[in-house]
């Protein structure tokens, strides 16, 4: 008897410590992670989940039902009983349409989206993990409204409102990327970044130069990367993550692990990113003009045309690269966070393909063309501050150092002599922003930037032979620095409830210093002493008449000073031609009105519809020029046509965009988009980075644990006497028209992605991207882009 005692009394204990203790986890309804910050409430009180996505409710054992609110997630009400019937586990569904969604590009410190005057698309690591972008620039066209250029598979150039290049800005962890030898034509820069530590990304559309100075003229492209998370409670926690990946189409295995370790203090986070990729495969089905069958081989010593077993294969295109990422927290106290990363890419060698499949007299002008090795290191220290002051309720100073390396070598069809240009560039940058808070209803965002560039640029020419090695002209004027030094101020007001303004001012102050060597050029000047500087501004204004209703507008200025490539180069822009320096470029500025309305009809659908016009004055474009009175010069031994970038008088762009979505019945939802630009320069041409309209429908099922995409894009066509005159001038990436001229054909890939959540921890995905496998070529791009694409991934996480 007294032992049957014994036993009641300790299930008593343990059932009493088990009501004492009571926990409730709440899920996403598809990945099964845990979700943090949920409200759980009854009308007594309320909690929020933790990290872990758990939530103490003793204090709830009362109540006949829960509440759980999350802005990301559909409200769920559950009766307690049936909390206990699912041992307390919830899941919860995303939102498709959410009016409450929250940003920070726009100032660089969170807000609602719902009091910003301009147009932000989202990237969320919940869709990148989904989608499974193969690079950086892939990852952007997951929000379906930035148009990426590729001259080569190694690249990605994306396209914003008409510009693209250095006239929109990449943005990493709050620190810009651009540096002084981004030039105007495409770039491909993007990809150095890893979009298997991306924790989410942003894309400012319109002019940003308030808030980020030059280049910001189509928008900007804001990347946040993972960071160390830290504990309330003592001890530490280790969390992380797996991936491997396959794609069909050009034989893809990438490798991905994260290691996350968390203190009370002291936070940790390590990622490393492999991927080995093969030569693309194009579609087999329409625009035979795209295959190219043949290839050069250097064989017993002389170079050789190969035609390949498959012309559907893009050869050479294939590379590899490796991305790591380390990063450091500390916080020595509840109002003082000090963080470091560490950002680490390389490429192999890249084909550029679009030079390789270049012809002259009829036969390949090529037998090398490729980028060495693209080298890119950022370290950046951050020192944040929390407390209110008099000056700020949150400072932030960022201080970082980047060194960007990449190099261009090619080789003429017969020839021996190999010619390399490398440049080196040091960027040194120092970032201050202050978060103030006014009144209940009005912040204050104000700060100021300072960063150095220092640019080391030499030529080579090497006999692939003998290997004697000579200097020849570098690309750009060795020991040349730009620099630049900036002040902004911004002021974000409720008035009302329903009305809000955005308005904000900044100046820049940029010196560029360059001196020639005239050992292969005889320049007209020594060199170039560029002093400049631009005010810029911006006034928005939204107004809410219901919580279903959103209307903005919002007016805006940037700017671009020329860099060092504008105003120093010399290169071959294209066959026939060389672009020479010009010392009498001024900045460019661009003045742009954007119009916008959102409208909600309860939590099952919302459209938005905007429209925009951007001008630009003294607008910096690419002109036939004279070089000592020459039109033409003799560059590589060939006689090439002057041009230079010179100021024209103005150019424009307007556009209309939409998007839609739509959360239909049960498991499935809508979601759509469109985009139609159009622009000219001063003399009525089509400027070259205007893209063809494009969109998107998507058809979503997402039951429990699943999650399933198929989906159309589309781009219309762009006939020849719409293409710019430099895109006229490159017919081997264009199909033919029916008078043998080049023009941009329209597309569409049918593909499917899907999902499976074995448990929290295994996930498979499956994807098969142009599932009727058409042969397309992507505006601009001088590559063909992927065939039927069979991609698998598996990803793990603890």
């Amino acid at each position: 008897i007294a032992m049957k005692w014994v036993i009641a009394i300790l299930l008593l204990i343990c059932w009493s410590e088990t009501l004492l203790s009571q926990t409730v986890t709440v899920v996403d309804r598809n990945n099964l992670q845990p979700i943090e910050h949920v409200l759980v409430y009854d009308p007594t009180g309320s909690v929020y989940t933790d990290i872990n996505g758990e939530a103490d409710i003793q204090k709830f054992s009362g109540s006949d039902s829960l509440a759980f609110y999350h802005s990301f997630y559909r409200e769920l009400r559950v009766a307690w009983r049936d909390l206990a019937a699912e041992n307390f586990r919830v899941s919860l569904r995303e939102r498709v349409v959410n009016m409450n969604e929250v940003v920070v590009a726009a100032s660089r410190w969170e807000q609602n989206k719902q009091e910003v005057p301009g147009k932000i698309a989202a990237v969320s690591a919940r869709d990148v993990a989904f989608y499974n972008p193969q690079t950086a620039a892939d990852l952007l066209t997951v929000s379906d409204q930035v148009f990426v250029q590729k001259s080569q598979m190694g690249g990605g150039s994306p396209m914003i409102r008409g510009f693209s290049a250095n006239r929109v800005l990449i943005v990493v962890d709050g620190v810009r990327m651009n540096n002084a030898i981004y030039r105007s034509g495409n770039l491909q820069n993007v990809i150095s970044l890893d979009a298997n530590s991306i924790a989410n990304s942003e894309v400012l559309f319109g002019p940003g130069s308030v808030i980020y100075g030059s280049d910001a003229i189509g928008g900007v492209m804001d990347f946040h990367t993972l960071s160390p998370l830290l504990r309330e409670e003592g001890g530490w926690q280790a969390r992380g993550g797996i991936l491997t990946r396959y794609a069909s189409a050009n034989e893809e295995n990438t490798a991905h692990a994260h290691l996350s370790l968390a203190g009370r203090r002291w936070g940790s986070l390590t990622s490393v990113t492999f991927s080995k990729y093969g030569d693309l495969r194009m579609g087999s089905r329409s625009h035979s003009g795209y295959r190219r069958p043949d290839y050069v081989e250097r064989i017993a010593g002389r170079d050789s045309i190969l035609i390949k077993s498959d012309p559907d294969i893009q050869v050479p295109t294939g590379y590899d690269q490796i991305n790591l990422l380390q990063k450091l927290r500390f916080q020595p106290a509840p109002n003082w966070d000090l963080s470091y990363g560490w950002h680490f890419s390389r490429s192999s060698d890249v084909p550029r393909y679009d030079r390789l499949i270049e012809t002259r007299d009829g036969r390949l002008r090529f037998a090398e063309w490729y980028y060495g090795p693209q080298e890119w290191q950022m370290h950046a220290l951050t020192l944040r501050h929390t407390a209110p002051r008099r000056l700020w309720d949150v400072a932030k100073l960022t201080a970082a150092y980047q060194d960007y390396r990449e190099s261009r070598l090619d080789r003429r069809f017969g020839s021996d002599i190999l010619q390399e240009r490398v440049e080196d560039v040091d960027i040194f940058s120092l970032n201050l922003d202050i978060d103030k808070g006014l009144s209940e209803r009005t912040s204050l965002f104000y700060g100021g930037e300072w960063t150095h560039n220092r640019l080391a640029s030499r030529g080579e020419e090497r006999d692939i032979v003998s290997g004697t090695a000579a200097p020849i002209a570098s690309r750009y004027p060795d020991g040349a620095n730009y620099t630049t030094a900036a002040a902004y101020l911004s002021l974000k007001s409720n008035l009302s409830p329903r009305f809000s303004i955005l308005s904000g001012v900044r100046y820049n102050h940029i010196r560029l210093n360059a001196d020639f060597d005239k050992t292969f050029y005889d320049f007209p000047f020594e060199g170039i002493r560029l002093r400049t500087g631009s005010f810029n501004g911006s006034l928005g204004m939204v107004y809410r008449p219901t919580a279903r209703w959103q209307f903005h507008l919002n007016l805006a200025s940037g700017f671009r000073a020329p860099n060092i490539d504008d105003a120093g180069k010399v290169f071959d822009s294209e066959p026939g031609s060389v672009v020479v320096p010009n010392r009498d470029l001024a900045s460019e500025n661009a003045y742009s009105i954007d119009l916008g309305i959102v409208k909600a009809f309860g939590d099952r659908l919302k459209i938005e519809a905007g429209g925009f016009y951007s001008l630009l004055r003294d607008a910096m474009v690419r002109r036939d020029f004279r070089f000592n009175g020459q039109d033409s010069i003799l560059y590589d031994g060939e006689l090439s046509r002057v041009q230079a970038i010179v100021n024209a008088d103005e150019a424009w762009v307007y556009g209309l965009e939409t998007a839609l979505k739509a959360d239909l019945s049960g498991a499935f939802a809508l979601r759509g988009s469109f985009t139609y630009l159009k622009g000219e320069d001063g003399d009525g041409f089509p400027l070259r980075h205007v893209t063809p309209a494009f969109g998107s429908v998507h058809l979503m099922y997402e039951p429990e644990k699943f999650r399933s995409d198929l989906y159309l894009l589309f781009n219309r066509e762009i006939a020849n006497k719409d293409l710019a005159p430099s895109e006229q001038e490159k017919p081997q990436i264009y199909a033919r028209d029916r008078n043998g001229n080049p023009y941009s054909p329209a597309w569409y890939t049918l593909n499917f992605k899907a999902a499976y959540q074995f448990n929290p921890r295994w996930q498979v995905t499956l994807g098969i991207e142009n599932l009727l496998d058409l042969r397309y070529r992507p505006y601009s791009s001088g590559i063909a882009a992927a065939g039927r694409n069979v991609i698998v991934g598996l990803r793990a996480g603890f």
